[in-house]
């Protein structure tokens, strides 16, 4: 956009002083002020709809790549190790077992604590 400085400021003020007149430019300020402040409302109000719109045509073209694409359940069972998978399950059932294995405890460094209870 362009720049106004302080010198176009003053100048702009000097001629409004004298083209409006000292007892009307408080009240003309007053109202190109009002003014202002609803074209930049209404400019902020219009860039949040087109933003809130090309967010949605953005989900919305998400959504039509991923409901176009394979399923999850389809794309995990194609990219399984059936055989790995397997292995590894026996493996983890086996080391279940013996870690269930009452025999295969390990027995205590501590020793006993007596009952401080008293009668």
């Amino acid at each position: 956009m362009f720049e106004v400085g302080f010198g176009e400021i003053l100048m702009i003020a000097l001629v409004a002083m004298l083209v409006i007149g000292p007892e009307q430019l408080p009240k003309v300020a007053r109202t190109a002020g009002l003014w202002i402040g609803r074209a930049r409302r209404m400019l902020a109000s219009v860039q949040a709809d087109i933003e809130r719109e090309i967010r949605a045509e953005e989900l919305k073209n998400i959504m039509e790549r991923h409901s176009s694409g394979l399923h999850l359940d389809t794309l995990i069972e194609e990219t399984l190790d059936k055989p790995f998978i397997d292995a590894n399950i026996t493996k983890l059932d086996n080391a279940a077992v013996k870690d269930s294995d009452p025999s295969a405890t390990k027995k205590s460094n501590l020793a006993p604590v007596a009952d401080t209870k008293q009668p």
